[in-house]
């Protein structure tokens, strides 16, 4: 035990840089035969410890596969969640990463999860489900579905369809507007599946003139930032306390992802600065700007400097995705429903606030 949650936390230090993850984003999980231990819900990857690993009775964990679940979905989320708190053995107390079911129905020993943009490039672009079968004919890609139980269950089906087809399990899944998982029985097997996959879009990315580096103008004066900070506090009370600024670039205009969406809200501000259209825009899309687009600057804004940091950081990541997913037809969008899902899934919101 003691040399797989070793291995598990070096692998998730490996893959927890900027690279492959922002904020709490990703997760990670070993096995044996009884148990999983998975990321805690909300722990970054580059802070986890061996003894940070939730513990999970996988026998306890099985009763989600076959349960009768309600429609509603926040009846079915909170039925969920207690089923998978039955589940956490009693000498790691903690809440487990809502995905310890997907991670839980790979067989391998390993199982890496991240959100890389040179990856989501591909999973969040028009072409991207073509493109994969092209690049990766050895992977499985799932179309986008609501994270939690209803993608557990989605994708452990279509993990039963590949096994069928195949003869064996996949050791690279692409999730559809959010990410990719990596299994492998040792973690030079992850490392290597890794590897291919950055190196293979990379080179298609530069087949086709594309790359991610965000033109950015130049950083906005600090009399400007504090100007504009005046404004947003008085249109957004405390959801404005802090802002984090940089010079214009251009961001991504709806829901890119589910981390996206935690972190920077689904759509930016942009337009005249005033107090009647801030609060306009809050009451309309229900949520007060997390990034703010003027004339020449962009801005993250949340009610402390770390949320406002976070949210210009997703905002030049999305940035990044979407310049990439040209590569691959375009930038796309969620659905009303899957961004409304998001928005307002319990689960986020305590990810949200163990990383805030």
């Amino acid at each position: 035990m003691t040399s797989l949650l070793d291995t598990i936390t070096q692998l998730s230090h490996e893959f927890g840089s900027d690279e492959y993850v922002k904020a709490g984003g990703g997760n990670t999980s070993c096995k044996t035969d009884d148990t999983l231990w998975v990321k805690p819900s909300g722990t970054t990857l580059a802070a986890l410890t061996p003894q940070g690993f939730v513990a999970l009775d996988r026998a306890r964990l099985a009763d989600l596969y076959t349960a009768q679940t309600p429609d509603d979905a926040a009846a079915r989320e909170e039925l969920v969640k207690n089923m998978m708190a039955a589940a956490v053995k009693p000498e790691t107390p903690g809440r487990a990463s809502v995905e310890a079911p997907l991670h839980d129905s790979l067989a391998a020993r390993f199982v890496v999860h991240t959100h890389p943009m040179a990856v989501n490039g591909m999973t969040c672009a028009v072409g991207g489900s073509v493109a994969a079968a092209r690049l990766f004919p050895d992977a499985l890609w799932v179309p986008y579905t609501d994270p939690g139980y209803t993608l557990c269950m989605a994708v452990r089906e279509a993990i039963r369809e590949y096994r069928a087809r195949q003869g064996c399990e996949p050791a690279l899944i692409f999730l559809e507007n959010h990410g990719v998982f990596v299994s492998g029985d040792t973690a030079d097997e992850v490392r290597a599946t890794y590897a291919r996959v950055m190196q293979t879009l990379a080179d298609a990315y530069a087949a086709a003139s594309v790359d991610a580096t965000v033109p950015e103008g130049p950083a906005p004066e600090a009399a400007r930032v504090a100007a504009w900070h005046g404004v947003l506090a008085e249109a957004l009370g405390a959801d404005a306390g802090a802002v984090a600024a940089a010079g214009r670039f251009e961001v991504g205009d709806g829901p890119i992802s589910p981390d996206h969406i935690v972190y920077a809200k689904s759509y930016p501000y942009e337009g005249a600065l005033t107090v009647d259209n801030l609060r306009a825009f809050q009451q309309v899309r229900g949520y007060a700007p997390r990034v703010v687009v003027t004339d020449s600057a962009v801005l993250g804004v949340g009610a402390s400097d770390k949320v406002a940091r976070l949210a210009l950081e997703l905002a030049r990541d999305g940035a990044g995705v979407k310049r990439l997913a040209r590569a691959f037809g375009g930038i796309r969008y969620l659905s009303d429903r899957a961004r409304g899902f998001i928005e307002n899934w319990e689960v986020e919101s305590y990810r949200a606030k163990q990383v805030f």
